[in-house]
C-alpha cells in the first residue's frame, strides 16, 4: 500500500481535520491553542457567553439540511527532520457539506484538487498528479465530535470544555476542549453572535499541526443533488485504493 505522507504535506486533508478530527500529522507544536484570530476583541468576554454561544450554535446546525461556502485555509506545520510535513501556502476554494456525513471540497487555487465523501468512502483526487485515493468511511471516521455536533447528532457542551476567549459586537471565537480522548488536541470556531453561523474553525492535531480554515457567502438548504458527493474517476486516472487495499488504474467506472 502506497504511503499518504506526500498527500498529506499538500495539505488538501486539512478539510477532513476540521471537521472530523483526523487525518493527525507528526509536529512539535504540543499545547498550543487552536486558536482563530477574529476582527479586534474585547479583553475579555461575559461569564457565560461560551455557553450560550454554544447553544446558539448547537440550534442553528440542527436545523440544517446542508451548507455550501466558499473557503480559505491555512496551515501552520510542524517540522519532522527539519522539513515541514504541511505546505503553509494559502488555499481557497468551494465546500458544500449535507447530512449525513457527506461533503465536496474544491481546491481552486493554488492547485486544483478534490475531497468528496459520500458518508461511506472517501475521495481524495490530486488533479495534478492524475491520482485518486479512496478511502473507506468506518464508524470511528465520520462520526467523531468534531462532526457530529455540525450534523445534529452530537451535544457540544456534552463533548467539549468551552471557553469564549474573544468576542465583539458580532462574533465570538470559542475553544473547544474535549473532555475525553480524541483524535485530535483541541477546536477553534468563530461564530456570527446574532446567526450562529460559523465563520471560521481550526483544529489542533495531538501532534501539533494546525490548519485553519474561513467560510464567506454561507448558503443554507440548497439542497444539492447526491452526486455532488460522489467521485466519478477520470479516464486514466490512477486508483490507489485503501478501502480493498488494492492498486490500480482508472479505466471506466472505479467506483
Amino acid at each position: 500500500m502506497r504511503s499518504m505522507t506526500g498527500r498529506m504535506r499538500s495539505g488538501t486533508l486539512g478539510p477532513c481535520m476540521i471537521w472530523l478530527g483526523l487525518m493527525s500529522l507528526f509536529g512539535i507544536l504540543g499545547g498550543a491553542s487552536a486558536s482563530l484570530a477574529a476582527e479586534p476583541a474585547e479583553a475579555t468576554c461575559a461569564p457565560g457567553l461560551g455557553k450560550s454561544a454554544a447553544e446558539m450554535i448547537q440550534t442553528r446546525y440542527e436545523g440544517i439540511r446542508d451548507i455550501g461556502a466558499d473557503f480559505t485555509q491555512e496551515n501552520q506545520s510542524a517540522t519532522f527532520g527539519g522539513e515541514p510535513l504541511l505546505n503553509t501556502e494559502p488555499k481557497s476554494g468551494k465546500v458544500s457539506f449535507a447530512k449525513p456525513g457527506k461533503m465536496h471540497w474544491s481546491y481552486l487555487a493554488p492547485e486544483k484538487s478534490v475531497v468528496v465523501s459520500d458518508g461511506a468512502t472517501l475521495w481524495i483526487y490530486d488533479v495534478a498528479g492524475k491520482s485518486v485515493t479512496r478511502l473507506e468511511v468506518t464508524a470511528g471516521f465520520l462520526s467523531g465530535a468534531a462532526l457530529q455536533f455540525l450534523l445534529g447528532d452530537g451535544k457540544i457542551l456534552e463533548t467539549f470544555e468551552v471557553t469564549a476567549t474573544a468576542c465583539t459586537d458580532a462574533q465570538v471565537t470559542l475553544d473547544l476542549l474535549p473532555k475525553e480522548a480524541a483524535t485530535y488536541e483541541r477546536l477553534g470556531l468563530i461564530a456570527d453572535r446574532s446567526s450562529g453561523d460559523i465563520l471560521g474553525t481550526s483544529v489542533l492535531d495531538l501532534f501539533g499541526n494546525l490548519t485553519t480554515i474561513r467560510f464567506s457567502d454561507l448558503r443554507v438548504n440548497q439542497d444539492p443533488a447526491a452526486s455532488v458527493f460522489e467521485l466519478e474517476i477520470p479516464e486514466g486516472v490512477e486508483l490507489i485504493d485503501y478501502a480493498s487495499d488494492v492498486v490500480g488504474s482508472a479505466g471506466g467506472d472505479q467506483n
